[in-house]
């Protein structure tokens, strides 16, 4: 079996902020088959500095039945390490999803470079902030040659 490409994504949130906005987007992605949620952890982090993380396994009925819908593999990647590492750099007052997913649209390209005897030589994910700041300079550049 080929797999698409693999990504770690955490992110964190203000507890008291939190409406649901970002469930139907990532739940778009799994029904199209773009991305295959394959881990979930969900860490809380208390105001007094503690945290508590919770698998899909171990959220509540009414909280796995929001997450539920994502088909998440719970295939356990996710470790402690990760865990605890995500938490240090969380504030105090706030909640994180760590999302390990599949790229399922590159597994049909990565079959076809395979079938042609191609090999990965690099890969890297370049974050939209640094491709927007290169433009800028781009742009600032071209503006002042005229």
């Amino acid at each position: 079996m080929t797999y698409g490409p693999i990504d770690f994504l955490a992110l964190d949130f203000k507890t008291d902020q939190l409406k649901g906005e970002i469930i139907p987007e990532l739940l778009e992605l799994v029904k199209n088959k773009v991305v295959r949620v394959i881990d979930l952890v969900i860490i809380q982090k208390y105001e007094d500095g503690h945290h508590a993380a919770m698998e899909m396994q171990q959220l509540a009925p009414d909280l796995l039945s929001v997450f539920d819908p994502l088909e998440v593999q719970i295939s356990g990647i996710i470790q402690v390490e990760d865990i605890a590492n995500v938490a240090e750099a969380m504030e105090p007052g706030t909640n994180a999803a760590l999302l390990l997913f599949e790229n399922l649209w590159a597994v049909k390209f990565k079959e076809a470079v395979l079938r042609a005897n191609g090999r990965l030589l690099a890969h890297e994910r370049i974050p939209f902030e640094v491709v927007e700041e290169t433009l800028d300079v781009f742009a600032q550049a071209e503006s002042s040659k005229v």
